[in-house]
Order: structure tokens, then C-alpha cells, then sequence
């Protein structure tokens, strides 16, 4: 007689948390003010201000923006926020600094949006492996925010996983 092979993992109760999951597909893109200085080296206020007016704003729909300054140059606060101002009706999602800032705020977005109510009383695994690079910081805030609603939460694989919280009882 042949032995019933029965699946522990789906049996176990484990709720498996993917993070990549939550990764927004939109392209992402670096909007350089570097471009808008005069000889890379200052601002123009007035040639700054006719730009953000006369500029088509429609090629950032829908795309998530990293504003950044590449040269070496004093810019004012003010003309990052004009440059948001007018990406922030066009794009997904716009952040001063890198793409790996891009990134994260993105993720955080994602975050944001689930309901933790789901995962009340239950045994999480936060899912380690992906096909997108989650940043490690999102990963520390996932965990965060479940630690209080959990039973138990983990890391890793459902069939090895790495404990990190354990309610008491």
C-alpha cells in the first residue's frame, strides 16, 4: 500500500508575506537639474521659472521621478519643490534623491495600502527571496508594523524560515 504524501507546509497554517508583491511596475526615471543650470553652476530664477511653464510635462505620466542635482552646485530648496510641483500632476511618484530613493518610497507607498487586519492572530513568513530587489529597509518596516498583530512572524521560506517574533502567551 502506498503512503499518502501530505503537504506540512500547506497544512502548517503559515500565511507567506511577498513583498515583491508590492512592486510598482511604472518606468523609473532621473530628472537631472543639473540641465536647467547656467553653465552647470547657478539658476536663473526667471529662465528656471519660463522652463517649468513652456516644458511638456505629459512625458513623465504615469512614470515614477527621482529629482537630482548631478552637478557641483549650490541650488535652492525652492527650485527642487517648483520641480516637483509640476512632475507631481504628470507622474506616479516623485522624491528628491536617487533611484534607490525611488525605490523605497515606492515600497513605502505599498505598504501604506495594506490592510494588516489580515494577518491578525496569524503565523507570517515574510517571503526572503524575489525576483525584484526589495530594499532591506522595507523589509524592517513590514516587520515593524506586524509585530503587534501577529501571533508569530518569520523569515525566509515556509519549507525554512528564520524566526524573528513570537507572541507570548
Amino acid at each position: 500500500m502506498q503512503e499518502e504524501i501530505v503537504n506540512r507546509v500547506a497544512s502548517s497554517g503559515l500565511i507567506s508575506l511577498d513583498l515583491e508583491d508590492y512592486y510598482h511596475p511604472g518606468e523609473r526615471v532621473i530628472y537631472d537639474l543639473k540641465d536647467n543650470l547656467f553653465m552647470e553652476l547657478i539658476l536663473k530664477e526667471k529662465d528656471f521659472r519660463d522652463f517649468l511653464k513652456t516644458n511638456d510635462w505629459s512625458v513623465y505620466a504615469g512614470k515614477n521621478v527621482a529629482i537630482i542635482c548631478s552637478a557641483d552646485a549650490i541650488v535652492p530648496t525652492w527650485a527642487y519643490m517648483l520641480l516637483a510641483l509640476q512632475l507631481e500632476s504628470f507622474a506616479n511618484c516623485v522624491v528628491f534623491g536617487n533611484l534607490k530613493d525611488l525605490e523605497k518610497k515606492l515600497f513605502q507607498n505599498a505598504l501604506n495600502q495594506i490592510n494588516l487586519e489580515q494577518f491578525r492572530d496569524a503565523r507570517v513568513v515574510i517571503k526572503g527571496c524575489s525576483k525584484v530587489e526589495v530594499p532591506t529597509e522595507i523589509y524592517v518596516e513590514i516587520s515593524r508594523k506586524l509585530k503587534p498583530i501577529v501571533k508569530s512572524l518569520m523569515y525566509g521560506e515556509p519549507c525554512s524560515t528564520v524566526p524573528l517574533y513570537k507572541r507570548k502567551i
